[in-house]
């Protein structure tokens, strides 16, 4: 019954493994090489799916251009649906260390996927190429957008960020992120206010409690509501609004025993 049980829960992890490792390192572009689907001349764009418009197109290879005769970065695109060049790419375009490859698939959940040369790291660590893909890949963002605007998006945000000397997270705060940093900003204030709750006679804040609990609320609102925002963005409206969030979720938890409190009436 144990040894059953073991290899059981071994044969999960073995699955569960050769999933992650299928989901983050398996490259769509790189499944085998087909030179013959790569145009004659090269060009900054391939794009097989026809993800961008003719004009839209012919402005960034434009920016692409300018952007490595002025900084040495090797910006790439290359979009695809049923076929793909697979590993012929990088002859034809001669990746390097100071080369982004970025590939737009509709195929997957995701449409962007990322092939980065380790100088790139320096400057833009791996969470940020996670963050930008989860952020202007998903369905919802390409619904509402398009691909070609979810391509030119995380673009500019490359270029930007390089020519700036790098980003440790992808700037701007949608609001999706936002309304979450709000909600871990009260549930830490309600967390504050609980704790704070005066547990003995004549005590009005219990502030030894809340300095037990402080890793607990600390995290959710200094971590996950205040360091999001000030990360991301230098607007003061979002951080504003976290703070207060905390600040009533913690007065509200704080007076609840007041409330609930039955008066002498009704004893």
């Amino acid at each position: 019954m144990h040894n059953s049980l073991t290899r059981t829960i071994f044969t999960s992890l073995v699955v569960c493994l050769l999933s992650l490792s299928t989901w983050f390192f398996a490259s769509p572009a790189f499944a085998f090489d087909d030179p013959s689907l790569l145009p004659p001349e090269e060009t900054p764009i391939v794009d097989l799916a026809n993800f961008l418009p003719a004009q839209q197109e012919e402005s960034l290879i434009g920016k692409i251009e300018k952007f490595q005769a002025e900084t040495g970065w090797k910006l790439r695109v290359l979009t695809q649906y049923d076929r793909t060049p697979g590993r012929a790419v990088i002859d034809f375009w001669g990746l390097d260390d100071k080369s982004i490859l970025m590939v737009a698939d509709s195929r997957g959940g995701n449409i962007l996927a990322f092939s980065v040369g380790d100088a790139a790291y320096e400057f833009l660590p791996r969470t940020f190429w996670i963050e930008l893909q989860t952020r202007f890949g998903n369905l919802y963002y390409v619904r509402e957008n398009g691909e070609n605007n979810a391509i030119v998006t995380a673009l500019n945000t490359v270029t930007t960020c390089l020519k700036q000397g790098g980003c440790q997270v992808v700037p701007g705060l949608p609001r999706e992120q936002w309304i979450l940093t709000l909600i871990t900003s009260i549930v830490g204030g309600v967390i504050f206010g609980i704790a704070s709750i005066p547990r003995k006679p004549g005590q009005i804040f219990a502030w030894q409690w809340a300095l037990i609990f402080s890793p607990l609320w600390g995290i959710l609102f200094i971590a996950f509501g205040i360091g999001p925002v000030v990360t991301r963005t230098s607007d003061w409206l979002p951080l504003f609004r976290n703070i207060m969030g905390f600040l009533l979720g913690a007065i509200v938890a704080y007076l609840s025993p007041f409330v609930d409190r039955p008066t002498t009436s009704e004893t």
